[in-house]
Parts: C-alpha cells; sequence; structure tokens
C-alpha cells in the first residue's frame, strides 16, 4: 500500500460517537489513510450539462419512461425492467418482458395475463444509476452501442447509419432499442404491427410507428413543444426526441454521489466506518477490485471474462443456442468470448442480482466469486437464481450450466488469477461496497408519476 507511514486515527468520527468505550476503541485503531488511494470526488462537470438538466425534458422523459404506449402491445414500460421500486432494476435474474404481469420479483411470465411470454429476457435489466455521467461511454452488456465519432450519428450501434443524428448522448442513443426488441417491448410476430417489424429487423418502422402513437395525444405534443426547439407541432415530433428526454430523465433521477464514500473524498472524514476505510484500502490493493473498477465511477468501461455462470435461454450463440458469449457476439473474435462490460459499483448494495445472467443473489456472493471465478463457477449454487418459475421455461434455464463442456469453455476464457482474502477481509471489502450507495437514492418513489399524458395504466 502507498504511505505505509502514514496513519489515519478517526479522533474526530471517535467524537461523533456517543459511546466513549466505541470512541477510545477508534482512536487507538490505527487505520493506514486509504485517501492517496482514492479517486477525485464527482462534480457537476462531470455530468451532461454539467449536471444542470432541462427540467421540461426531465418531465416529459419521466412519463415516456412509465407508458406503455412505447411497447408494441402497448402492455410494458422501461419501468417494468427498471422501476423506482426496485432501485432502477426488477430484482429478477433475468426479466420477464413483454407478456408479463406484475412488477419486480413478483413479476409473472404472462400467466395472469393469460398470454405466456415466450422466454425470458436473456441478460440481467442493468440498473440506471450514474448513466447520466460522460464517463459512460458504452451500454449494454455487451457493448453494442458506444459513443463512435466516425459515425453519422456519433454513435455505434445496431442501427448503423439508420440511427438517427439527433441523439444528446449515447443513453439516449441507448433508449432506441429496448422498444425494437421481440422480447423486451415490441411483442412477437403476428402480435402487432411493430411486432412485425422487429422480427423484420425494420427499425425505422418501429421508431416511426411509436412517434405516430405519441403524436396523437395533445397533453404529450404541447410536453414536446414545450421541451424541444424543433418541435413545433405534432408533426415534427420523433421517437429519437422520446429518446432523448427519456435519456434526460434517467441522468437527472438517477445521478447517486452523495454516498459516504462521496462525502469522504470531499473532506468529511467521519462519513466513512472504520471497517468500510479498511475494506477500500482492500479494494484498492490487494483484492484488486480496482483493476477493472477504476475511476470516480468504479468501472474502466471495458470488457472482461471472471467466469461468470450462464443461466437462462441465452443469445443464441454455441451450437445450441443458449450460450451467451457477450462481446465476441460483437466482435466475432472467439477470444473475446464471455467477456462483459464492467458494471459500476456505484449503489450497488442495491442492484442485486449480479452478473450479466443476474446469477449471483447477494453482495457477498458475488464478492467471493471474483476471489476464485473458475472454482465459484464449478461449485455454483442454481439456487441463487431469482427465476419466476415455469416448467418450459425452467426446462433451459441451466441448460448451460448443466454441460460440463459448455461449462469448461466459460472457465477456460476467464481472466482473473485467484485471490486470497479472510473472512474478515471479505466483510470489511462488503463494508466498503455498501458505503457506495447515495442514501438519498434508496427511495425513490419520488420519481414514479402518478398519471400520463396518455392514460395508459401505470398498473402492471
Amino acid at each position: 500500500m502507498r504511505n505505509k507511514g502514514v496513519v489515519f486515527t478517526l479522533v474526530l468520527a471517535a467524537l461523533a460517537i456517543g459511546s466513549a468505550a466505541q470512541a477510545q476503541r477508534i482512536i487507538t485503531a490505527r487505520i493506514p489513510d486509504p485517501r492517496p488511494l482514492f479517486p477525485d470526488p464527482v462534480t457537476d462537470q462531470d455530468f451532461y450539462r454539467d449536471g444542470q438538466f432541462d427540467p421540461k425534458k426531465v418531465e416529459l422523459g419521466k412519463f415516456l419512461f412509465f407508458d406503455k404506449i412505447l411497447s408494441g402491445n402497448q402492455n410494458i414500460s422501461c419501468a417494468s425492467c427498471h422501476h423506482p421500486m426496485a432501485d432502477t432494476g426488477d430484482g429478477l435474474s433475468l426479466p420477464v418482458g413483454e407478456g408479463g404481469a406484475g412488477l419486480g420479483v413478483i413479476r409473472d411470465t404472462g400467466e395472469l395475463m393469460g398470454t405466456l411470454v415466450v422466454e425470458r429476457v436473456p441478460r440481467n435489466a442493468p440498473p440506471v444509476f450514474m448513466l447520466g455521467a460522460k464517463h459512460f461511454d458504452t451500454m449494454f452488456h455487451d457493448g453494442r452501442v458506444a459513443v463512435d465519432p466516425s459515425q453519422p450519428s456519433g454513435f455505434k450501434s445496431p442501427a448503423g447509419d439508420l440511427l438517427p443524428t439527433n441523439l444528446d448522448n449515447v443513453l439516449a442513443a441507448q433508449a432506441m432499442f429496448p422498444v425494437t426488441s421481440g422480447t423486451e417491448m415490441a411483442g412477437q410476430a403476428g402480435e402487432n404491427p411493430i411486432a412485425d417489424a422487429s422480427a423484420a429487423g425494420d427499425l425505422e418502422f418501429i421508431w416511426e410507428r411509436i412517434a405516430m402513437r405519441i403524436r396523437t395525444f395533445p397533453e404529450y405534443v404541447d410536453l414536446f413543444v414545450d421541451a424541444f426547439d424543433d418541435v413545433t407541432g405534432a408533426q415534427d415530433i420523433t421517437y429519437a426526441h422520446a429518446a432523448n428526454a427519456i435519456a434526460e430523465f434517467e441522468a437527472s433521477a438517477w445521478r447517486a454521489d452523495d454516498s459516504p464514500f462521496d462525502r469522504f473524498v470531499r473532506g468529511e472524514l467521519t462519513a466513512m466506518s472504520p471497517a468500510a476505510l479498511r475494506g477500500g484500502a482492500i479494494f484498492y490493493t490487494t483484492g484488486g477490485c480496482a483493476d477493472c473498477h477504476s475511476g470516480k465511477f468504479m468501472t474502466d468501461m471495458d470488457f472482461h471474462a471472471i467466469a461468470m455462470p450462464q443461466i437462462g435461454p441465452g443469445k443464441g450463440d454455441g451450437v445450441g443456442g443458449h450460450e451467451d458469449f457477450g462481446v465476441g457476439r460483437e466482435t466475432g473474435n472467439a477470444s473475446d468470448n464471455f467477456k462483459f462490460r464492467t458494471p459500476t459499483l456505484r449503489n450497488v448494495q442495491l442492484t442485486a442480482p449480479y452478473g450479466h445472467s443476474g446469477a449471483f443473489d447477494t453482495l457477498e456472493a458475488v464478492v467471493r466469486h471474483h476471489l476464485d471465478p473458475v472454482s465459484s463457477l464449478l461449485s455454483y449454487d442454481q439456487s441463487q437464481a431469482r427465476l419466476p418459475s415455469r416448467d418450459d421455461l425452467d426446462a433451459i434455464d441451466f441448460m448451460v450450466m448443466d454441460d460440463m463442456g459448455l461449462v469448461n469453455d466459460i472457465a477456460s476464457a476467464n481472466e482473473l488469477a485467484p485471490t486470497q482474502l479472510s473472512d474478515r477481509q471479505v466483510d470489511r471489502l462488503v463494508q466498503f461496497l455498501l458505503a457506495l450507495t447515495d442514501q438519498g437514492q434508496i427511495d425513490i418513489r419520488r420519481d414514479v408519476p402518478t398519471s400520463l399524458p396518455s392514460g395508459s395504466t401505470l398498473i402492471e
């Protein structure tokens, strides 16, 4: 550890604690000073618009984020898998997308609606915290949407040159795509015109059809006119405008940089507990965590293979189609197989289950996986998966994990060497991760609107 001679004595923290005995323990606990290891504080300048978001776009984006008119069958919204009541996720290993009913961990696979979902969404619903920071230049677990100045739109994406050129940022570019997925929001071929276009790969038709729906609601038209200078009436509204508004809402609502860790790096030396400070020292030194979870936002935005278990239907990769090659799907390079984007650790306490397929249900479990990924993969406890049960889906959830040949393929790609930490060190590391939680983001019920301009119901 750098600056071994520097010792951090938490006298101020001791004075802030009522018990004299507790105070004495802290005063005598000579804690190596972690401050030289920690990154600089997050500032407004790290965010789009220097953190000064447009309130009119934010209001419009909130409505759109919760509105089911963006989906093919008008039965699911962005919030269905990224709900404030579930900390911008859904609490499930794999989402139940189009055709499901309910919210969060009680969402079912369509039995209540009488229209069974075809499959689970193949990857865990990533949380939306902090995505308004400019550092997040790559979206999705496989990075298929990313900043790319060489593209006409400014972004690499599955749409190529069809992606509109008036998107504000990569977060808005990301918002263009869930509506085009049959499993997520569009529906299955034969159910509606958007679903048919999804099956045919006609992205422009989908975006225009959704915009046509939005244009039919006078209150939405007024909100778009107020929010965008280039919208003077219903005829000017495009789905790109909607994506820009959704991104503005997400960036504004779910900025999460007021955690104990943030307050500590800004100079509030009593903000973190002694255990969390010791855990921080482990995170940045012997734990090796910061090799990938680096910088202010605790992600290098790169891709790594760490032997994460594969559950669910997969992405169509491999001989049986139940594997998920991650970024290897995008590059076509076998050496990239099983690599996935490093997630941010901001608010990580709130965002279980963990991993691209949501394989680990607790923070300690996923931390221990990182210490010896191959052993963890080979001994994976399938009961950790949080999945609504249904016989036909259950039958394929663990097809990869039950095939030792496929499991060995995942293990062979692993790039993390084993790390030896004691149980106490693991506990302290977890305490540090808990200190990354913005207390103001634990209860975000305020971000749910009470009604929508379309009149669409907010009840799933």
